[in-house]
């Protein structure tokens, strides 16, 4: 009941004020990567104490976004395997006593900021924990069937979790309120938002609206929609891309597809969007397939690529150290970092597309090359100043390059590649000489 009373005078005090800002200046955001925080599984402690040892490195690596998957307490009732699952939330306005403290979190927030990176939250408004205290005191706000009982969202079977109604106006206002405490509270700079296209368009619209008077924040929506995109968030996932990807590397699709998916794609999204592009995610590792199992070495050309091509680009906890298993999800499984054998190859990418704007400047332009071997993409970014090339090898074999493509300074490339021949899974960027 505690949680009703803060909530009804952090409301009070909400109202009272308000800075306005520029709502669109998220700018910000064009050349950073995200990185996916599994705070449970990243230290022996899981706490965020254990995890800020991490942030020098971190920064180091050049990383410039955070995303901590929830922070928040976790249902029991319901719950799956001895920790349950982060997105069964128990309460919006607290923190998870296993993770830590709300000043802990802060100080957190503070020393990110002081690094000069961001910080994102998880946010889970589609369902909240069966126990969530809003089950007792507001029952009008979730879904029930037909026999007036509470329900997991249709057709999923997360039973730890009730679906929410928001066709209450009051429900809106609530989840609205939530996020802005943790904008107001804890200086967070945006949200990665769960499931976003299970909830109404309309809410996120009014809702990031809102947010944006106390700061501009960053919102990548878990989805795949133009329309959320037209009219609420900067980002969203590129579940296609990398279901095109893994086809490749499974052999069901050609290289080509990558050049068909972009082409497409860009008619399909508002210029201002930044699609996010990822090989690798918590729910895939945990739920599907194991990173560098499934893509092998060409982990390395795939992650040039999603780093030079449009989009933001996202790594996953783990995935600088070549993380060789699945994380549990329910369970404590701490990740082994093995002296992180990838953390130089992803920071060289970091620096790489921060350094040279046209691989994130909306004012460049994307170019496919004909006449190359079909296992082989190739692509230039060019503004009205620079013009870079990418070469790629997605096959297994050496590729001979027996034209007058490769005329530059390189600026990135693998170590057994040349100007005339490409390594397997080899990769080549350079500037090209005008």
């Amino acid at each position: 009941m505690r949680h009703v009373y803060f909530f009804i005078l952090f409301c009070l005090l909400l109202n009272c004020g308000g800075r306005q800002m520029n709502l669109s200046n998220t700018d910000w955001i064009n050349d950073q990567t995200i990185y996916e925080v599994n705070l449970r599984q990243y230290t022996n402690d899981g706490t965020i104490s254990a995890f800020r040892k991490h942030l020098p490195r971190l920064k180091d690596m050049g990383i410039g976004i955070l995303w901590f998957m929830p922070l928040h307490p976790i249902g029991e009732k319901n719950r799956k395997g001895e920790l349950g699952s982060y997105y069964s939330v128990k309460d919006y306005f607290s923190i998870n006593s296993e993770f830590g403290t709300a000043e802990e979190f802060k100080t957190l927030v503070d020393d990110i900021h002081k690094l000069g990176m961001y910080v994102i939250i998880d946010w889970v408004a589609n369902h909240t924990a069966c126990d969530n205290e809003m089950v007792a005191l507001n029952p009008e706000w979730y879904i029930k069937n037909d026999n007036g009982k509470f329900q997991p969202p249709t057709g999923t079977d997360w039973d730890d979790v009730y679906d929410l109604d928001y066709s209450r106006a009051d429900l809106r206002d609530y989840m609205a309120r939530a996020m802005e405490y943790w904008v107001t509270q804890f200086d967070i700079d945006g949200f990665r938002c769960d499931v976003a296209g299970m909830v109404p368009t309309d809410f996120w619209e009014a809702t990031i609206e809102k947010l944006n008077l106390v700061k501009p924040v960053f919102m990548l929506a878990e989805w795949e929609d133009p329309e959320l995109c037209e009219k609420a968030f900067k980002s969203d996932y590129n579940w296609s891309l990398y279901h095109i990807l893994k086809d490749i590397a499974s052999e069901k699709r050609e290289v080509s597809s990558i050049r068909e998916y972009f082409e497409k794609s860009k008619k399909s999204y508002p210029s201002r969007a930044l699609k996010m592009n990822f090989l690798d995610n918590h729910d895939e590792n945990s739920w599907n397939r194991v990173m560098i199992k499934h893509f092998g070495d060409k982990v390395y050309p795939l992650s040039t690529m999603l780093f030079t091509l449009p989009g933001i680009p996202m790594i996953y906890s783990g995935q600088e150290a070549r993380l060789e298993y699945k994380l549990k999800f329910f369970e404590k499984d701490t990740i082994q970092w093995k002296n992180f054998p990838d953390g130089d190859f992803y920071k060289k990418l970091i620096r790489l597309r921060k350094n040279h704007s046209v691989f994130w400047s909306n004012n460049t332009t994307l170019e496919f090359l004909d006449g190359l071997p079909k296992d082989v993409l190739g692509f230039k970014r060019w503004d009205d100043d620079n013009t870079y090339t990418v070469i790629l090898n997605l096959s297994n074999q050496l590729q001979e390059l027996d034209f007058g493509l490769l005329s530059g300074n390189y600026v990135l490339k693998d170590e057994n590649s040349s100007s005339d021949l490409l390594a397997s899974n080899g990769y080549l960027v350079f500037k090209t000489l005008n």
